[in-house]
């Protein structure tokens, strides 16, 4: 059984590569819906339709581990996911996402942090509630970025940093700033010159790769049951030269195929 991981693109590519870099032992399947990004201008029901439809192509690739690695999907799927729709569908297959793991990074803030997303994620307001389950008192600023994917899954970092630049700028006294997409960590460079000195870029590409192994430390039902021949694969919806010169800078001598 394999570890899988879905985005809405390509961004996963970078998360993905966390976890091969913290445990390259173990077998990967990413799968990215390329042909339906993005998914942060998509209605709640469409990202549902477009999310169960990846968790069951990774089922059929034999993933017993499957992590959500967008941050818009995890934010409108993930629960019912966990908690109606794999019960029944693959008891034995276990659905995580990336909200819970950054909002643990970020919870040593003191009064402010900052959230920057898609639209889907911060209507959500998923960040919000979940940094304050841990403190009540944080004040939280959400300030979603609709042009930042399109324009990095095009590659045009020049549009993107522009884009990057002006909504940062509307962030107010942050301690913290959540980049809460897993596209954004192309960026995160970018965010780190553009905020003050003082505040704490979080991208999830720095630290996912410790909590997935900390996490199959502590689930080693799920461990003893995952491969480890050092196999990845990596397929979308929708592929073309560029998607495969992004996945190629990333994985050297690894394409990416078509889904079946």
């Amino acid at each position: 059984m394999k570890i899988g991981v879905f985005d809405s693109g390509l961004g996963g590519l970078v998360i993905t590569r966390a976890f091969i870099e913290a445990l390259p032992e173990y077998d990967y399947v990413y799968y990215g819906d390329t042909a339906n990004l993005p998914y942060g201008d998509k209605t709640s029901g469409q990202i549902l339709a477009h999310t169960l439809d990846a968790v069951k192509y990774l089922v059929q690739k034999k993933c017993a581990l499957i992590i959500i690695a967008c941050n818009t999907a995890t934010s409108v799927s993930l629960r019912y996911i966990q908690q109606r729709f794999m019960p029944q569908y693959a008891p034995d297959v276990k659905v995580l996402g990336v909200v819970i793991p950054t909002v643990e990074e970020a919870a040593d803030a003191v009064s402010k942090v900052g959230v920057i997303a898609t639209n889907a994620t911060i209507r959500s307001h998923i960040y919000r509630e979940e940094l304050h389950k841990i403190k009540p008192d944080l004040q939280i600023q959400e300030i979603a970025a609709p042009e930042l994917v399109p324009a990095l899954e095009s590659n045009n970092f020049a549009d993107a940093e522009k884009y990057a630049e002006e909504y940062t700028s509307r962030f107010t006294n942050i301690e913290a700033l959540i980049l809460g997409c897993t596209h954004y960590p192309l960026l995160k460079d970018c965010f780190r010159q553009l905020v003050k000195k003082n505040v704490r870029v979080i991208s999830q590409d720095e630290f996912m790769g410790k909590k997935l192994k900390d996490y199959l430390e502590r689930h080693w039902e799920i461990d003893i049951t995952l491969s480890r021949r050092a196999e990845y694969r990596f397929f979308v919806s929708e592929v073309n030269d560029h998607y495969q010169k992004v996945a190629a800078g990333l994985f050297p001598g690894i394409g990416i195929e078509r889904r079946e």
